[in-house]
């Protein structure tokens, strides 16, 4: 079936009212990991040929995450599905209200390359328990996981159900030329931008999951040893391709010398003198990017790294004078740290107010007035307080941007609520009613309503 024909016979399927039922969407669930479990190997060797990533960091952030994700949904998802009765207040005396789920519809998942399993499956969950069809696009730049993530959802379910639709950027285009009901977009901004524009057409909702440029704040009384290991963990993470990875330090000049030097440390414990031989340390996914990155690097104040075997990029470590230099312009999304340094507390807002929104940002001191002043002042869409990364595996915390790192929200039950629509209901009662609303209106029946809605 062509593009045309897929979409179809999903809106047709959808309208059977087939997928609204809990037993059906637990069933999917309990399919998806089923299939998931049998095709481990496979998944873990499509990720280490796009991406370059150990079994190890492969379960931990893309397969293990999914699984946890199902388990989570299979163990609340009938909780989440149950109506909530909320109050009807007093001008509704009788009445019973409460707030029912229901799905979207048809839904479009585009998912990007850097985590090309997790970012398609996690969406997926989330408009399965929703109770929606979907078409999946998954990024043609990690094609090994795209093809496996085909052949998984190819054998476990109907195409009228669930389908993936492989291809370019013209695929997506033309996915989005047609109505959905709700848009699933995780990638840049520019191209979330695009995606706006088209669902606006059809005034179809979305999520974006977009990025930025997320920041490291480290204060002088950071531990500086587990400092360092954190925003090394963090940066490191697949290469620097993730869309919370710490973009930039931004640490006190009193300390910045120190923390240079463990930051060097910790990257040589993590992946040894020369991380381009180390088993655990990932590729980046394409030439056009991996160019993109060395370019970056030209003339800079290069302290560590700084090189690369035309697939991997070396943890680079350097230094720039201020906001203005290229590395500051657009996220990074590669293994190159800038440290950049401020003087007092005051130059941290002034110089990161007026910036675009981050998806995240990590702030390391121990000072709880501090902690409190800067994230209360500082707009983003998430973060930690002394680590890195971390909040984004916590099912429940929210995650998603701000602005413009993006628009929605998923994990546990916000996925839920993302992908279905709130019907508020009033059901009023028959045995009696009260006049006080009908015409016409009296001075007694001023004076009660005015009571009553003050």
């Amino acid at each position: 079936m062509n593009i045309k024909d897929i979409i179809d016979s999903q809106k047709r399927y959808y309208l059977s009212h087939q997928t609204h039922s809990y037993k059906f969407r637990k069933e999917a669930l309990l399919k998806l990991k089923k299939a998931i479990l049998r095709l481990q190997p496979e998944i873990e060797l499509a990720l280490k040929v796009d991406l370059g990533k150990s079994s190890t960091e492969a379960y931990m952030t893309e397969i293990g995450n999914v699984l946890f994700e199902i388990k989570q949904s299979l163990k609340k998802l009938k909780k989440w599905m149950k109506p909530k009765k909320v109050s009807s207040g007093l001008a509704n005396i009788g009445a019973t209200s409460y707030i029912m789920k229901a799905p979207y519809g048809n839904v479009l998942i585009i998912s990007p390359w850097n985590y090309p399993f997790l970012l398609c499956m996690s969406p997926l969950i989330g408009s399965i328990i929703g109770g929606n069809t979907t078409v999946i696009k998954p990024s043609e730049f990690a094609p090994n996981v795209a093809n496996i993530v085909k052949q998984l959802i190819t054998e476990i379910y109907s195409e009228e159900y669930i389908s993936v639709i492989t291809g370019d950027s013209q695929v997506a285009n033309e996915l989005l030329n047609h109505k959905f009901d709700f848009i699933f977009f995780t990638g840049s901004n520019k191209v979330g931008q695009i995606v706006l524009q088209k669902a606006s057409t059809n005034m179809t909702p979305v999520c974006l999951e977009l990025g930025g440029k997320s920041p490291c704040i480290v204060l002088n009384d950071a531990n500086l040893h587990l400092t360092s290991k954190r925003i090394m963990f963090g940066k490191l993470l697949n290469s620097g391709q993730t869309c919370v990875a710490p973009d930039y330090v931004y640490v006190d000049s009193k300390i910045k010398d120190q923390l240079i030097e463990e930051l060097i440390k910790s990257t040589k414990e993590l992946y040894g003198e020369n991380p381009l031989i180390h088993d655990d340390y990932g590729k980046i996914v394409n030439k056009k990017h991996y160019n993109r990155l060395l370019n970056l690097i030209k003339d800079q104040k290069v302290i560590l790294g700084g090189y690369g075997d035309g697939e991997r990029l070396a943890p680079t470590i350097l230094e720039i004078d201020n906001f203005d230099n290229i590395l500051m312009q657009e996220e990074i999304f590669g293994p190159i740290l800038p440290i950049i340094t401020f003087n007092n507390i005051s130059e941290i807002e002034e110089n990161l107010i007026n910036k675009p929104v981050p998806l995240a940002l990590y702030l390391f001191t121990n000072n709880k007035k501090m902690q409190k002043h800067l994230l209360n002042r500082l707009q983003f869409g998430g973060g930690c307080v002394n680590d890195t990364i971390m909040h984004l595996i916590n099912q429940n915390l929210p995650f998603g941007g701000f602005k413009d790192s993006g628009m929605g929200r998923y994990h546990g039950k916000t996925t839920f609520d993302t992908f279905t629509v709130s019907k508020s209901i009033l059901k009023q009662t028959t045995l009696f009613d009260i006049k006080l609303r009908y015409a016409p209106y009296n001075d007694k029946k001023d004076g009660i309503i005015k009571k009553i809605l003050k």
